[in-house]
């Protein structure tokens, strides 16, 4: 039995921004008219970016 999270709120919260972020890009492509590989690339990209982003957004409990 995990006595512990697997993950801090902090690193999950990261990762929730960066997937809705990634998410809402690729579904904007989408509607666009992208084609869909360019369309899951270009939510990659922003998932990518946004996690990095939001990493130094959100701070860290330690600080």
């Amino acid at each position: 039995m995990v006595k512990g999270s697997l993950l801090t709120p902090r690193a999950a919260l990261v990762l929730l921004l960066g997937v809705l972020a990634g998410v809402g890009a690729g579904v904007l492509s989408a509607l666009a008219g992208v084609d869909s590989p360019r369309c899951v690339l270009c939510g990659g990209a922003v998932f990518g970016a946004a996690v990095s982003f939001f990493d130094r957004l959100v701070a860290d409990s330690d600080a």
